[in-house]
Formats: structure tokens, C-alpha cells, sequence
């Protein structure tokens, strides 16, 4: 599959900034992790860096950065490998899953072959090494060619001890033979043997002529000679037998060949000490690269000249020269982000913890991170020492108040954060209860602000587990009566009549709590607990994964059956009651219960009441009544970075819609904004249209629901819509879906009242 390659400079093209700046109506930008360096690689004109999600490029000239991602036209998420071919001018990136891209000029050829295989074991791709115009591709199957002129997979090499699968780690060539470094051994075979598919026509080398037996880490042709690694020590061939020509006893990360030169990526064992090693063939040290402020976790390092270039996984990617060190990062959050996502006066929080499907802490230390004018920051142990024990950071809110953040640790309390001094954590000594069966934790499963401004805190706890921060700082505390395991409590909504709905994790329904006239007095609180079956609720699962309030004030919820509405929330207590049901969707032709065989992970509101979804198998859009599917997002028909949804959150006043993703975060832009009622914050964008746009031409800023009109001076009417939210779209026709002419059109807004007015000009530009 041919699809092209948005970026500039890489080989000439259209610059796409390194600041991942707003989208238009209709696009996507991803968010995905930069920071951490794993591997790299050289062209002439630039450098290679790829981390664990996406990769980048810089040029050697002007050190501009430009992302490679599948918004930019790669094709999957997760790089396992990435090796510039100079004799073709082509980069070969091979992902985690087995996909294969290769970029050649302004193409990137997709070559899914080894991903749809259906061969049993381990298809991941280690390395990749070249000769002319093949690609030979080290994979835990064996040896992998790859045509890289005809774009299709011309050999494979199943060279186990008895012709089945042996992990190869890594593969070289001399005048003569091919060599693979396997999991068995050394093997070496005649480059001009009738059929290399034939594991009898490879030899084992390990284990004679002084080369021990074992497995082999890699081989390398430096300077004509053949350089094998096994652990953490080195020989070369020398006639016909393998001299030791270097070992040490530090932890190595890697071990590469680059101009003429071995690079090792070390670590040494116990001690925070790590350092690049450059040594000639003979094995003597040639430079060592330390320098624990510029370089802190080297992955892998490739020379030119006197320039060295290290993927680090904490610093990016750095370029040593003499004793000057420079580094080349994109702004990014760490890795992807579990926790919750949340939108507060146009800027997001997210949370980066995680917990696991039985609600256990994962000792995750990324904290938290806010995302405001393209720019992420984080807030964590790398640059807050006194969050050093705070891990698994998965709820967040903010007071309304002095934005304040709250962040909730599963594990390890609550954070309340001002600025990097001004903080205070509530754990030993403070209102928070300990774990039930874990005495030095205290578990924060969920966080809200209510109305009146008094923060309530789910709490795993043996004692009280429901707790509220009062707004005048006194804090009062809450056991559920129910028989819960665990006491477990996790995310809190709060609907219009101020009542808490909140998840109990592990397939034990959903409570609902009205603490009466006065939070103090607890003789008129009141509980409910829904579960499944009419009567008790009427859910479609007790696993309930998610939960939001919608514009109409009911509350949604997401199962691992599916969805279900809870329609009167302020008729829970009363003699009628109030129980949960599920919507019929029609799609298709066909009518059935809203995402019925569906685990529902995420849901999210937009300004025009639209729900939008995220399951295992994607995201959808749906109607506000639920009734309707409007959009359908994939990672196979989009840049959705993966099918796994974990949470989503919508900025207000843009629409963009962010998607937490087991691969990391990416963001659409949406049609819909919340609406303004104040008339006079009316943007239209992009503004003037330029000559050859054919994108959808945005009008933020509008009263809610309104009636939109696109006239020409004369007061010709061109175009009429209704605003979704705040936002109306045009894709800049007429009628007669015909595009209009170069000038200055008027934007007329109807609210609901009847009042119309002018509200904007739209300029078209040929």
C-alpha cells in the first residue's frame, strides 16, 4: 500500500511543525511519547530517532524536528526497529506487531505481509541489516529478506538446529557469507548457496575455533572483519579463529557498528553509572562518551565523523561532539497516560497512573501532566522530588476556585498542588483512610468537585471509604452501607440535584448518595445501589467502566454489555424510583440495543450532546438521544492510534476530541463547541480562506442551537445550517454544491429566540 509522507526537509516536503499545532475542522494531531530514545539512525541530510510509540526526524543542517506518525502517514504504532538503507535512500521501520513501512522520497509503502501471517511464534522484528537493494530482517522466526525494489518479501530463513524457528538477533555479510547471530549460536552460510531456506546449508560456528558456545547478542563487519558479541564480551575473527578482543562487567544496552567504529550502549551494574563505549576493531577504546546531565539512559549510538548520536530514553536524542553535547526532543508527555482526562478552562490534565483489571497499583511514577498552547508539561518524580512516592496518580480534578489541582494516588494519597513548593499530601495523619489488607497505602479512586465548590474523594479504605473535602476546608467522612469487597469506590459524577453516582469497580454496580439538606447532619443521608435486574436497577452489567452526565442532566454509563441511560437521576429516592435502560441504536438498517456485545470504556459529552464512545474496537460519535450513529473511528480507517480506548475528553471551546489509547494520546477536531451566549467571541477559521482550501471552514463562539446564515453582501442567501453546540461548519459551497466565488461573505446567527444577527465575514481568497 502507497500512501504519502506529510513532512518537509525529510526528503523535501511539506513542513508539518514539531509543535503538533491545532488542527482544522476534520483532522488529527497525535500526542504520542517523543522522550524517550531507543533507537537511531543516519542519512546523509538527517538523523532517525525512534521511542517506543512514534519516531522523528532531524536535519543535520538546521536541527529542524519533524514527526513520523501515523498522522503523518506511517501506517502503525510502536517501533521494534528503524535502519536507513544508504545505498537505496530508503528508511526501513519495522513496528512491534510485525508491520513493515518503507520510505522512499514523498512514498511510504506498507508491506503487512509478516503482520497477517498466519505462522506460529515470534514474528517481532529485532534488527534490520542491508545488502544493496535487499533488506534482511533479524525476527525471533528467523531470517526475513525483503525486496526493497519490488517492495515484497523475497526469502525467509527458518534456520533452527532442525530447519523450525530460532530467534535471530541480529545479521551481517562479508565478501562471501551471510552471518546470523541466533538464539543457538553463530550460523554462517555461502551467499551463493542454491536455497538459504534450507537450515543444512548453515553452519553453527559457535562452540569451535576459540568462539564459545551459546547464544549470540550480534554481528557486525567492521573494516572487513567479523565482530560477534556474546553478553558483555566481544571476538573477532582473525583467519580462522575468533579472538576475545573485548569484554567488561558492566550491563550492556546495545552493541552497534557504525563508521568503522563499535559503539556499546552500557550500564554499569549496581551502579547509577552509564556511558557510550566507542572501540576500534582490534578492541582498544577509542572514546568513551559519559556525561550523567547530558546523558542519562543511552539506548543505542551511531558515529559520523566526530559526531556521535545517542538515542537516550530519558534525554531523547542527543549529539555528542568533542565535549559538546546537544539534544533534539519534541515536547511530549512520558509513554501513554492511563489515568483521567479532564478539561478545565481550556487546558488538560491527565493523569498518567494505571491500575490493572483487578484494580491493583502498577508502580507507575509518570504523575500527572497539564496540556495547554500545544505545550505539555508533566508533574512527577523526575522533576518534583517529594512525588517520589506518590505512583499511580488515576484521578484528577481542579477547584473551580484558585485552580488548585487535586490528584488522586492509588497508593499513595492525595496531592493538592498550587505550585512545585506549595503542595500538601494527604495520606498517614490526614482524614484519608488506609487500604483494606495494605496498611502503608492510601488509594484515591476517584475525585469531584460539586456546585458548592466541596471536593468529594472515592477511598479505598478498611474504615470510612466516601469522603468530601467541605469547601471552608473541614473535611467530613462516609461509610457506604453496603457490603462492598474492599470497601472499592472509583469514579464520581455529579448530577444537576447534587447527588454523587459512583463506580464500585470490579462488577459491583454503581451507588448513588444524597446527603440531604446539610452534608453535616448524616441522619438524612441516603444510598441506592444499582445493580442488574429490574428492581435493583436494572443495569446491563455490573461492570460498570465509566460513567458522564450529559446536557439534559442524564447520567450515561458504560459496561462491558454495553450502554445504559439513566434518565430521572432526581427520582432516585422517590416512591417511583428510577432505573437505568438501554437505548436502540439504529445503524445499517438495523435496530438493537446501543453497543449490546460492546465493552464501553469511555464516554464523553460534546457541546452539541453528542456522546462520544470508546470501546476495545474503536471510537463512535452518537447522536444526543443515543438513537443514531453519526461517526466511526478505527485504527484501520483513521489515525486513531489504536482500538483500545481508555478515556476521552473534549476541549470546550476548540471541539477537538482527545483520545487516551493504549498506544498513547491523539486528538481529532470535531464539529461541535460549546455554545456562547454572550454573542460577541465569534471566530471563523480559518480566516481569510486561502486559494485551493477545501477543508471545512469553521464558525466558533455561537448561542447554542442557533441558526446559521451565509449571505453574500447583497444579502443572497449561499448557505443555511444549524449550529452543532457553538460551532457551525461549511465546506465553503453553495447550494448547488458549487464553490463559491472569491469575496467577502456575512455570517447571520438566529438564536432561539428569533433574534438574528450579524455576527462575522468570511473572506475567500483564489
Amino acid at each position: 500500500m502507497f500512501q504519502k509522507l506529510f513532512l518537509s526537509g525529510l526528503f523535501g516536503f511539506i513542513y508539518f511543525s514539531a509543535a503538533a499545532q491545532l488542527t482544522g475542522i476534520g483532522q488529527w494531531r497525535e500526542h504520542m511519547e517523543y522522550k524517550s530514545g531507543l533507537r537511531v539512525t543516519l542519512s546523509a541530510d538527517h538523523v532517525f530517532t525512534a521511542s517506543n510509540y512514534g519516531a522523528y526526524a532531524v536535519s543535520r543542517s538546521e536541527g529542524e524536528i519533524e514527526r513520523l506518525s501515523k498522522v503523518t502517514g506511517l501506517n502503525d504504532v510502536g517501533i521494534s526497529a528503524i535502519k536507513y538503507n544508504s545505498f537505496n535512500s530508503k528508511l526501513v521501520i519495522a513496528y512491534t506487531n510485525s508491520n513493515l513501512d518503507i520510505i522512499y522520497r514523498n512514498d511510504i509503502i506498507n508491506l503487512p505481509d509478516i503482520l497477517r501471517s498466519n505462522v506460529s511464534g515470534d514474528k517481532k522484528i529485532y534488527d534490520i541489516s542491508f545488502l544493496n537493494n535487499k533488506a534482511y530482517l533479524s525476527t525471533g522466526l528467523g531470517v526475513i529478506v525483503v525486496d526493497l525494489e519490488k517492495y515484497e518479501i523475497s526469502g525467509t530463513y527458518f534456520i533452527g538446529n532442525t530447519g523450525g524457528n530460532v530467534k535471530v538477533n541480529g545479521f551481517a555479510d562479508d565478501a562471501t557469507r551471510f552471518y546470523a547471530a541466533t538464539e543457538e549460536g553463530l550460523k554462517a552460510a555461502n551467499q551463493n548457496a542454491a536455497n538459504l531456506s534450507d537450515y543444512r546449508n548453515w553452519s553453527l560456528l559457535s562452540g569451535a575455533n576459540g568462539l564459545p558456545q551459546g547464544p549470540v547478542k550480534q554481528v557486525m563487519v567492521i573494516q572487513n572483519t567479523i565482530v560477534v558479541q556474546y553478553f558483555t564480551s566481544l571476538y573477532a575473527l582473525n583467519g580462522n579463529t575468533w579472538q576475545l578482543i573485548y569484554n567488561d562487567d558492566w550491563r550492556w544496552e546495545n552493541v552497534n557498528a557504525s563508521d568503522g567504529t563499535i559503539l556499546i550502549c552500557e550500564e554499569k551494574n549496581s551502579w547509577n553509572e552509564r556511558r557510550v563505549l566507542l572501540l576500534n576493531v582490534n578492541g582498544s577504546i577509542n572514546r568513551i562518551v559519559q556525561n550523567n546531565n547530558e546523558l542519562r539512559y543511552p539506548f543505542q549510538a551511531v558515529k559520523s565523523g566526530n559526531e556521535i548520536w545517542i538515542a537516550d530514553f530519558d534525554k531523547g536524542l542527543v549529539k555528542a561532539e568533542a565535549s559538546l553535547f546537544e539534544r533534539y526532543a519534541i515536547n511530549s508527555p512520558y509513554g501513554r497516560l492511563d489515568g483521567d482526562m479532564l478539561f478545565y478552562k481550556n487546558k488538560l490534565y491527565v493523569a498518567g497512573g494505571s491500575v490493572n483489571e483487578d484494580w491493583n497499583y502498577q508502580y507507575n511514577g509518570t504523575g500527572f501532566f497539564s496540556f495547554e498552547n500545544n505545550e505539555w508539561k508533566d508533574f512527577n518524580r523526575t522533576n518534583l522530588s517529594w512525588m517520589d512516592t506518590v505512583l499511580d496518580v488515576i484521578s484528577i480534578a481542579v477547584d473551580p476556585r484558585n485552580n488548585t489541582v487535586y490528584a488522586g494516588s492509588f497508593g499513595g494519597g492525595l496531592i493538592e498542588f498550587e505550585t512545585a513548593t506549595k503542595y500538601k499530601i494527604f495520606k498517614q495523619g490526614s482524614p484519608l483512610n488506609v487500604a483494606v489488607g495494605d496498611p502503608n497505602n492510601y488509594r484515591v479512586g476517584g475525585l469531584a468537585f460539586d456546585a458548592e465548590n466541596n471536593l468529594w474523594i472515592s477511598n479505598f479504605a478498611g474504615s470510612n471509604n466516601f469522603l468530601v473535602k467541605k469547601a471552608d476546608g473541614n473535611w467530613r467522612s462516609f461509610r457506604v452501607p453496603f457490603l462492598i469487597r474492599d470497601n472499592m469506590v472509583g469514579a464520581i459524577v455529579i448530577d444537576d440535584a447534587n447527588q454523587k453516582w459512583i463506580q464500585v469497580p470490579q462488577g459491583n454496580g454503581l451507588l448513588c448518595y444524597n446527603h440531604g439538606a446539610s452534608i453535616d447532619n448524616a441522619g438524612d443521608d441516603r444510598w441506592k445501589w444499582f445493580q442488574t435486574g429490574r428492581g435493583n436497577g436494572n443495569l446491563p452489567s455490573n461492570f460498570v467502566n465509566c460513567l458522564v452526565k450529559d446536557k439534559d442532566g442524564f447520567i450515561w454509563l458504560g459496561t462491558d454489555k454495553g450502554i445504559a441511560i439513566i434518565q430521572c437521576p432526581a427520582e432516585v429516592f422517590t416512591a417511583n424510583g428510577c432505573e437505568a435502560f438501554q437505548p436502540i441504536v439504529q445503524q445499517d438498517n438495523f435496530a438493537g440495543f446501543l453497543f449490546e456485545n460492546e465493552e464501553v470504556r469511555a464516554l464523553a459529552v460534546d457541546g452539541a450532546n453528542r456522546k462520544w464512545v470508546g470501546t476495545r474496537n474503536g471510537v463512535w460519535l452518537i447522536s444526543a438521544d443515543g438513537e443514531k450513529v453519526v461517526q466511526r473511528f478505527t485504527a484501520e480507517n483513521s489515525p486513531l492510534l489504536s482500538n483500545e480506548i481508555i478515556r476521552i475528553a473534549i476541549d470546550p471551546q476548540s471541539g477537538e476530541v482527545f483520545f487516551s489509547t493504549f498506544n498513547g494520546i491523539c486528538s481529532y477536531r470535531s464539529t461541535a463547541t460549546e455554545a456562547n451566549e454572550t454573542k460577541d467571541q465569534v471566530i471563523v477559521f480559518p480566516s481569510p480562506v486561502p486559494a485551493g482550501y477545501n477543508g471545512m471552514i469553521g464558525i466558533r463562539g455561537l448561542p447554542e442551537n442557533s441558526i446559521v446564515k451565509i449571505t453574500e453582501l447583497n444579502g443572497r442567501l449561499v448557505y443555511q445550517t444549524r449550529s452543532l453546540g457553538g460551532q457551525a461548519v461549511w465546506n465553503g459551497k453553495d447550494y448547488n454544491n458549487q464553490r463559491v466565488s472569491s469575496g467577502v461573505y456575512l455570517v447571520l446567527a438566529k438564536n432561539e429566540t428569533g433574534i438574528e444577527k450579524n455576527v462575522g465575514k468570511i473572506v475567500f481568497i483564489k
